[in-house]
C-alpha cells in the first residue's frame, strides 16, 4: 500500500503583519534532523521557530537504516516506540560474490539491549512522526510549512532572516540560525562556503519494490543481502533490503558513464529489476538514479550559523551514515545550545559541538569513501584486490574484515575535547552509553531511560557515588538510601562497565569522565569542565 502524501497545514506567519520579537531559535529545514532538533531543544523549554519551503513529508523512501544509537535517540526524544513497531529490524547481514555467500555477520550477538542493530523504516515515516511529536508543543515549537527563507544575514549576537510566503516576504531575528536545510544548503550557498571532499562517478540506482513475495526466499527474517558481481546484474554490485508495508529496498550499482535521465524511467528500471526478481510480481513504488559525494564544511560553526546534518557534510549511502549522523549532531548539539541560551553555558560552548561532531563527520567520511572504493575498484589491480579478498573469506575470518559493502554506522566515540577529561575504565571517555536492563522499586527499566537527556554520576559496583549540586546519581547493584539504585540481574553492567567505577556521563550519553575513588573535588571539577565552565 503506498503512503498517502498529507500536505502540513499552512498558517499566514504573524511577521506579515506586524514585526516579531527575536526568536532564541530559528531552524530552517523540517526533514529529520531539523524536526528532531526542534524536539529535542522542546524537550529543554527552549522555544523554536521550524522553517521550511515545503508541505509535505520527504518523498521516496530515502534515509531507511536507522541505528541503535540513533533509536536510543529517538526514544529520549519520544519516538523510539513508535518507529520500533512500525519498522522492520534486522541485524544479519549476507555478503555474496556471485551466486555464492561469502559469510554473514551479526550486528548485535549479546542480549540486553532495549534497540536492536537496526530498524528499517522509510523517512517519511520518520518525518511524519517527528513532526506529530512537535505538535505536542505548541507553546515551544511554531512549525511553519511553506516558508522560504531566501536571504539572511549575521550579527555579533543574532541572525536577521528574510522569508517568502504565499501571502508576501517577512523578516525576523533570532538568537541562533539552525542550519538543517540538506545536502543542498541554500544557506551554505548563500555564505558561499567552501564544501570539500571527494566526488564518486559512479552512478546508482535506488527503487523501491512492493511485493507480496519474499525476495529473500526461505529466510524469513528480514536481513541485509549485498552482492559483488551479481549474476543478475552484469558483474556490479546490488544491495536488498526489506522495509514496511512490503516494500523492498533495491540498490544497483550502473557504472560512470550512465545517463540518469534515460535510466530514471520504468522502461529502464524495470526490466533490470525482472533480471533480479525473476516472475514474481512487483509495483515500482520510487526510483531514484543518483551519484554521490563524501564532504563537508570546514567548520559547523559561523557565528550564530550552525550546520546540522547533510548541511554542514554528506556521505555515501552504503553504511547508513547520512540520517544517523545528523541525529548524533542534534543529540550533541541540543543540551549545549539549550545551556547557553538559558545563561548556564558561554556562546564558546557551540564551539566544542564544532570540535566533536566534525570528528564524527570525517569518521563517517572515511569509511564511506573506503566502502565505496572497494565496491568500485578503479583499475585491474584494486578488482584483483577485491575479488581475491571475496574468494579467501569464506574459508580464512581474516580476509572477511578487509571486505567492506558499507562499514555500518556506529556510534562515535567523541575525541578528546575541551569537555571531557582523561581516566581509564572498561568504557572509554568518549564513548557512548551501553544499555542495560535494570531492576529498581518501581520493577524493570532500562539504564537509558534513568541517564539520558541530563548529566548524571553512574556508580557501578562497589562504589559510592558522592553529592554533587546538579548531578544525578545513580547506582548500580548497591544500596545507597540517598540515591536511586537498581539490579542487574543479567550481569551486563559487570561486562560493559566493569566494578568500581563512577561514569560521568553527558546529556547526550556520551562518558565525559571516569573515576575509580569517590573523589568529590576531582568529580566537581570534571562535572564543570563538561558543562564548558572551565573550557
Amino acid at each position: 500500500m503506498a503512503y498517502a502524501y498529507t500536505p502540513f497545514p499552512y498558517s499566514p506567519p504573524p511577521g506579515l503583519t506586524a514585526p516579531e520579537p527575536r526568536h532564541p531559535v530559528v531552524i530552517v529545514g523540517a526533514g529529520p534532523i531539523g524536526l528532531s532538533m526542534a524536539v529535542d531543544l522542546a524537550l529543554r523549554g527552549v522555544r523554536s521557530v521550524v522553517l521550511d519551503d515545503n508541505n509535505v513529508v520527504s518523498i521516496g523512501s530515502r534515509a531507511i537504516c536507522w541505528a541503535k544509537r540513533t533509536l536510543e535517540i529517538f526514544d529520549r526524544l519520544g519516538i523510539g516506540e513508535r518507529v520500533l513497531e512500525k519498522g522492520v529490524t534486522w541485524k544479519v547481514g549476507r555478503q555474496f560474490h556471485g551466486e555464492r555467500e561469502v559469510y554473514n555477520f551479526d550486528l548485535l550477538p549479546e542480549p540486553g539491549h532495549k534497540y536492536p542493530a537496526f530498524v528499517n523504516l522509510q523517512q517519511y515515516y520518520v518525518e511524519q512522526y517527528l513532526a506529530e511529536r512537535a505538535q505536542e508543543f505548541p507553546d515551544l515549537i511554531d512549525l511553519r510549512f511553506l516558508n522560504k527563507v531566501t536571504d539572511h544575514k549575521g550579527h555579533a549576537d543574532h541572525v536577521e532572516l528574510t522569508i517568502e510566503t504565499p501571502d508576501g516576504p517577512y523578516t525576523l531575528e533570532t538568537d541562533w540560525y539552525i542550519a538543517c536545510d540538506g545536502a543542498g544548503s541554500a544557506t551554505r550557498k548563500r555564505m558561499d562556503l567552501p564544501f570539500e571532499g571527494q566526488t564518486f562517478d559512479e552512478h546508482f540506482l535506488i527503487a523501491d519494490v512492493e511485493m507480496d513475495t519474499s525476495p529473500f526466499g526461505d529466510h524469513d527474517t528480514p536481513e541485509r543481502w549485498f552482492w559483488f558481481a551479481p549474476p543478475f546484474h552484469n558483474g556490479q554490485s546490488a544491495l536488498l533490503h526489506k522495509q514496511p508495508d512490503n516494500i523492498y529496498r533495491i540498490d544497483l550499482q550502473l557504472g560512470p558513464e550512465t545517463d540518469p535521465k534515460a535510466e530514471a524511467t520504468e522502461e529502464k528500471v524495470v526490466p533490470r529489476l525482472k533480471q533480479m526478481l525473476g516472475d514474481a510480481p512487483f509495483r515500482l513504488d520510487w526510483m531514484s538514479v543518483y551519484k554521490f559525494r563524501c564532504a563537508r564544511l570546514d567548520k559547523f560553526v559561523h557565528d550564530r550559523v550552525v550546520f546540522v546534518g547533510d548541511s554542514a557534510h554528506v556521505v555515501s549511502p552504503f553504511g547508513a551514515r547520512g540520517g544517523n549522523g545528523g541525529v548524533q549532531d542534534v543529540d550533541n548539539l541540543g543540551w549545549k545550545l539549550a545551556a547557553v541560551l538559558r545563561g548556564k553555558a558561554q556562546p564558546s560552548l557551540i564551539d566544542s559541538y564544532d570540535i566533536e561532531r566534525g570528528h564524527g563527520a570525517d569518521e563517517n567520511m572515511r569509511n564511506s569513501a573506503r566502502a565505496t572504493n572497494f565496491m568500485t575498484p578503479k583499475s585491474p589491480i584494486e578488482a584483483l584486490f577485491r575479488d581475491e579478498v571475496l574468494t579467501l573469506a569464506s574459508e580464512h575470518p581474516f580476509a572477511r574484515k578487509l571486505i567492506n559493502s558499507g562499514r555500518l554506522s556506529q556510534p562515535c566515540v567523541l575525541p578528546q575535547s575541551p569537555l571531557q577529561t582523561a581516566g581509564d575504565a572498561p568504557l572509554p571517555v568518549g564513548s557512548a552509553l551501553l544499555d542495560a536492563p535494570l531492576l529498581g522499586p518501581d520493577g524493570g527499566c532500562w539504564l537509558l531511560h534513568q541517564t539520558q537527556g541530563q548529566f548524571a554520576l553512574l556508580a557501578a559496583g562497589e562504589i559510592t557515588a558522592p553529592e554533587i549540586a546538579g548531578l544525578k546519581r545513580i547506582g548500580i547493584n548497591q544500596s545507597h538510601d540517598s540515591y536511586p539504585c537498581f539490579t542487574d540481574s543479567e550481569g551486563h553492567v559487570p561486562r560493559r562497565y566493569g566494578s568500581g567505577f563512577l561514569y560521568l556521563l553527558r546529556p547526550d550519553g556520551h562518558v565525559c569522565a571516569v573515576f575509580d575513588q569517590p573523589d568529590s573535588a576531582a568529580i566537581r571539577h570534571a562535572f564543570d569542565r563538561a558543562k564548558g565552565v572551565a573550557a
